[in-house]
This record gives structure tokens, C-alpha cells and sequence, in this order.
């Protein structure tokens, strides 16, 4: 939360991040520049090449991270916090006096998240696959070991996941240090036998190593972008640690160190073009090689962990902006609500790291896979940035169009480049961005379905709670809390109760829980409540979709800001199941009525979800055609 980035130094957060924030684009040295010169390229290996390879990392660098998203992109944060959903809620927040404009950038940016699934699929494998394959060069003999070694170390990374991330993750800033100044120093060691290299400085040899190409150079770009995957974690990271550490952090450390560290593998190549072989390891005099790949495996370990926890984050806002089915989430901290366990996604992000491990078996076949995903969100973001600043910032089109225009037209130069490489696994991540995103629409879908069906259907509760009183139902001394979807409409867990109980409590609270396409909604704000007949009140929760719905302390702040005194040791809770019955002509397609109905039955608890006291809960089914 931003209140919280403040309590912290800005020293301390800007070590923090460099885990956290860089782990990702800080490991791809291990693979860029060999990736460049693979075969897949046909980019010959000579000096002119190596310069204006080297080149056009550094001047995306530059372009991409530095001047997008370091100046431009972490300024779009909504409320302090950064990444695809809340961006996607801050673009349709500011364009949504179009209702069809707000529903496409909804889309749109969804699709987006969606992306990011795949992205967190191939990030760990290509990572760890790349740290290992150092064991060819360190001791050649025990090659046929990298992918049985990488699978395992993968799945005890997975694993671990259940114990959080609280005492390892102190070390994560330390040991990223440790990294980029290895980095920073090999790079450094080379540039000093082969100055020339520092001629990629001139942005002419990027231009003219991309002209020269020809129609090549969508394969040759789509080779480089390698260098920049990872650079969203900066801005999904942003209201965990705030904007000025993230920028230090790059600036002060990154930057340079990945500079060095690539000059450095091209002036390794320039001496000695056999190093292509694998010219990360190759920067390591011989005797360093083991320490050089323990600490390269530990780098991509946490890089791999970051993608692991920003997937449950970003799993945890759609669900509580209405894209996801609720889910187990287990908080694996009592001081950061930001570190949590999801079972059903760690579970799934394994099988799908594994086969994907398995299935191209080195990262040099990854590569093929990687990039296209990473350069569709980026795209996106941009995109969304665009109404961001012509409709939030309210900026002039001109400005609007300057700030994004160009960005816009690299990135969609880099999303054409990488797919390029779809035949040869590109299709990977989009395949899965396309499935995550019809299971998003899907049950974004069926849930207006849902609420529209009962809307119409149900009976407006404050007539009814008239009558209700009016017939002198007897009357029992606890409180009833009884949830509903839509404000105004008597909760089918009450008409249940009435049906089969046949008595009203003491107090009847009538509870809708509504998540705002906000951060943070502050506590003080949390509770509203609205007296409707004598003992009968419609409380209304508010939550962000970073906030952690608990429904008992929210309740709580009835009598200390409304004076509704609440004895949550005599309270029951009231919850409607609805068994969902797909027809024929419905709002959806048949399959999709089925995949929702599906979801819904295998939803996760309320209970849990809503931290509610399991022995105080009373759940009534109904059945709901759609």
C-alpha cells in the first residue's frame, strides 16, 4: 500500500526491489546474446555485428525500460499501485462516460493479465534451463543432466511455496547485489582487453545492424527483446515499493551492470567467436565456473519467485474484480498481507513449468517461446497508458499522442518481431494467454447473467421486510447476517430461512460485499449502514481489489462509526449456493453456460474467502437457470 512504502526508507525499498523488481530482466544475460547468433537468425558472427547486436540491447534498454516505463509508465499508477489490473481499472475508470469504450479497454487489458499467465509459465523455465546449461561449460560430462537437475530444482520451488517467502526473501536484495555486480565486473573485465566494443554506444551501429538485416530483422528483434523481458515488473512491483526505489534501483545498479555485462560478452565474442558457444559462462575464467553457475541458479531461483508471487497477486485482484471464481488464499505472513499462497495456481503454474521444461528441453527452444507474450503486454500497457493520459490526466490528443506514438510503434515493431517465432513456440504462451482470458470472460459473463436473472426474479426487500413485520413472525434473540449480491433485493438465504426456520432474528443484516476497481479502499471508509425497519439494516462492505476481504472486522466498525452494536459471538451467517442449470438460447454460448457452471461448483469457500467463523455459517442452496 503507498501509506506503507512511506514508513520505509528509500534506500531499503530500493534494495528490496532489486529482487523483487529486477530478478527477471537481471537473468537474461544468460541467454540473449547467444540467442542473437543462433541459428534461428542467420545473423552472422563478425565484429560489425557483434557491435550493433550489442548496440540494440543497450538502446532498448534505454527506450523501453528507462524511458517508458521508468519516466513515462510508473507516473499511471492508480492509488500508488502499478501493473496490468490496475491499470486496466484506471484506463476504463477515466474513459468510462462510453459505456462501449470501457467495455473494449476492459477486454482488452484482461487479455492482458491473461498474458501474463503465460509469461509466468516460461519465465521460470527458460531461467533456471539457462543457469544450468553453465554445467556444459563447467564440466561437460554432466550435460545430460541440465534438464533432470532443472526440472527438480523447479519443483522444490514449487513446493516451498506453501512455507511463504518471509526469511528468504530478506536475502533476495543481498544476494541480487551480489549478481549485478558479477555481472557488472566480468563485463567489465573484457571491455577492458577489447575496448572497441564501447563503439556500441553510438545508436547508429544499433540502426544500422537492424537495416542491414532486411526482412531479417523482425528475427534478429525478436532475439533482442530477450534483453527486456521482465521490464513489467517494474511497474507491477510499483506499490510495493514505490517509484523513486524502483527508479534508483535501476538506474544506480541495473542499468550499468546489464551495460557492462553485455559489452562484455561482445568483446568476448570479438576475441573469441567460439565463445558463442556460450559466452555468459565463457566470461568466467575456468576456476570460477561452479561458483559462477551456484550463484547464476540462485539469481534465477528468485527471479522464478517473483514471477510466482506477482502471479498470485494478479490472481487474487481479478478474482476480486470479478474475472476469477474465488480461490483458496492462505496469507503466509503476519506482518505483509502482500505474501500469500494460492494452492490451486501454485499447483497449476507447476504442471505447466514442467511441461514446458520437458517439452522444449533447453532455453535456447524456449527463446522461441518466450517474448511473444512479454511484447503483447507491453503493448497493451502502452496502449492503456494512452487513455490514461488523454482522459485521467486530461492532457491535450497532442501530448497524449506524443508521449505513447512512438512507444506504440516499437512495441508493435517488437510484438511483430516475436511473432515471427510462432510456429516455433510462440504459439506457447499465446495459447495459454487465450485460454486463461476465455475463463476470465467466461465467468465475468456468467456472473452479470447471474445477477441480471436474479434481479428480475427476486422480490425488492424493503416492501417485503413491511410485510415480513406486519405478520408478526416470531422473533428470535440473535443477529442473522444474511449476504446478497445486488443492493435492494431480499437475499434468497433469508426467504430459506423463512420457508424452512419460519422466525426472524433480533437483528437482520442484510450484507452486500462490493469490490471497487480501486486499490485500497481505507478502513475508515469501509462500512456503510442504512436502518431499514426496526432490526433490519443493509450494511454495505467496500473493498479494494487489493484490499483482504474479513468480514467480522468489518462488521465491527458498525457500532465504533454507526452505532449498530453487533455480538459477533451471536451471530450467524447466511449464505445462498446456487446450483446453476445451463439452457438452451441462454446469454452464452452452451459450452461456456457449462465451463461457468462448472467454475461455480468448484468454487472456492466464501466462507474462507470472506474469513467468516466456519461454525457460525448456515448455507441454503437454490437452483439458477442461465
Amino acid at each position: 500500500m503507498a501509506s506503507d512504502v512511506k514508513k520505509q526508507s528509500t534506500g531499503a525499498l530500493a534494495l528490496a526491489a532489486l529482487g523483487v523488481v529486477y530478478g527477471d530482466i537481471g537473468t537474461s544475460p544468460l541467454y540473449t546474446i547467444h540467442e542473437i547468433f543462433g541459428p534461428s537468425t542467420g545473423v552472422p558472427l563478425d565484429p560489425p555485428n557483434i557491435v550493433g547486436a550489442v548496440s540494440a540491447i543497450f538502446w532498448l534498454l534505454m527506450f523501453v525500460v528507462t524511458l517508458k516505463y521508468v519516466t513515462l509508465i510508473l507516473r499511471a499508477d492508480n492509488r500508488g499501485e502499478g501493473g496490468i489490473m490496475a491499470l486496466v481499472a484506471l484506463a476504463a475508470a477515466s474513459a468510462g462516460r462510453t459505456p462501449q469504450r470501457k467495455v473494449i479497454l476492459l477486454l482488452v487489458g484482461v487479455f492482458g493479465a491473461a498474458l501474463f499467465y503465460g509469461d509466468s509459465v516460461i519465465t521460470p523455465a527458460i531461467s533456471v534451463l539457462g543457469a544450468m546449461e553453465g554445467l556444459e561449460v563447467a564440466v561437460p560430462s554432466l550435460g545430460v543432466y541440465v534438464l533432470p537437475l532443472s526440472t527438480a530444482i523447479l519443483v522444490a520451488l514449487f513446493l516451498f511455496q506453501r512455507h511463504g517467502t518471509a526469511a528468504v526473501g530478506k536475502l533476495f536484495g543481498p544476494i541480487i547485489i551480489v549478481w549485478f555486480v558479477v555481472l557488472a565486473v566480468t563485463g567489465a573485465m573484457h571491455i577492458v582487453r577489447t575496448p572497441e566494443i564501447l563503439v556500441a554506444l553510438n545508436p547508429l551501429h544499433a540502426l544500422g545492424f537492424l537495416y542491414g538485416r532486411g526482412i531479417g530483422m523482425f528475427a534478429a528483434v525478436g532475439a533482442v527483446v530477450l534483453a527486456i523481458t521482465g521490464a513489467e515488473a517494474l511497474y507491477a512491483d510499483l506499490g510495493h515499493f514505490g517509484r523513486r526505489p524502483i527508479q534508483i534501483a535501476w538506474l544506480g545498479l541495473v542499468l550499468p551492470s546489464l551495460t557492462l555485462n553485455y559489452l562484455g560478452q561482445g568483446a568476448l565474442l570479438i576475441a573469441d567467436p567460439s565463445a558463442i558457444q556460450n559466452p555468459f559462462y565463457r566470461l568466467f575464467p575456468d576456476a570460477l565456473l561452479l561458483p559462477a553457475l551456484a550463484l547464476a541458479t540462485i539469481a534465477t531461483v528468485i527471479a522464478s519467485q517473483a514471477v510466482i508471487s506477482g502471479t498470485y497477486s494478479l490472481t487474487r485482484q481479478a478474482i476480486q474484480l470479478g474475472f476469477l471464481p474465488r480461490m483458496r488464499v492462505v496469507y503466509t505472513s503476519a506482518q505483509e498481507m502482500g505474501q500469500i499462497y494460492m494452492p490451486a495456481v501454485n499447483w497449476t503454474l507447476l504442471l505447466a513449468v514442467v511441461l514446458a521444461t520437458v517439452g522444449f528441453g533447453s532455453s535456447s527452444a524456449l527463446a522461441s517461446a518466450y517474448g511473444i507474450a512479454v511484447t503483447m503486454t507491453m503493448f497493451i500497457t502502452t496502449l492503456l497508458t494512452f487513455f490514461v493520459v488523454l482522459y485521467g490526466w486530461q492532457y491535450p490528443l497532442w501530448i497524449a499522442i506524443g508521449a505513447t506514438g512512438t512507444l506504440l510503434v516499437v512495441d508493435a515493431l517488437l510484438v511483430v518481431s516475436c511473432s515471427v517465432k510462432f510456429v516455433e513456440g510462440g504459439w506457447f504462451p499465446i495459447a495459454l494467454g487465450l485460454a486463461v482470458f476465455c475463463v476470465m470472460a467466461t465467468w465475468k459473463r456468467g456472473r452479470d447473467l447471474l445477477l441480471e436473472h436474479m434481479r428480475r426474479d427476486d422480490l425488492q426487500l424493503e416492501p417485503f421486510v413491511e410485510r415480513l413485520l406486519a405478520s408478526r413472525a416470531p422473533r428470535i434473540p440473535r443477529t442473522g447476517v444474511f449476504f446478497v449480491a445486488t443492493p435492494g433485493i431480499v437475499p434468497q438465504a433469508l426467504l430459506h430461512n423463512l420457508k424452512h426456520n419460519m422466525v426472524i432474528h433480533e437483528r437482520v443484516i442484510v450484507l452486500t460485499v462490493v469490490f471497487h476497481d480501486v486499490p485500497w479502499i481505507p478502513y475508515e471508509e469501509r462500512v456503510s449502514v442504512e436502518p431499514i425497519a426496526k432490526g433490519v439494516w443493509r450494511v454495505t462492505v467496500s473493498y479494494g481489489f487489493k484490499n483482504v476481504p474479513d468480514i467480522p472486522r468489518a462488521l465491527e466498525l458498525c457500532k465504533q462509526q454507526h452505532g449498530l452494536d453487533i455480538n459477533l459471538y451471536a451471530t450467524s451467517y447466511f449464505l445462498s449456493r446456487e446450483t446453476l442449470i445451463p439452457t438452451t438460447g441462454g446469454g452464452m454460448a452452451r459450452w461456456r453456460e457449462q465451463l461457468f457452471a462448472a467454475m461455480s461448483r468448484n468454487a472456492g469457500s466464501v466462507v474462507e474467502f470472506f474469513r467468516i467463523p466456519a461454525n457460525s455459517v448456515i448455507e441454503l442452496g437454490t437452483r439458477v437457470q442461465i
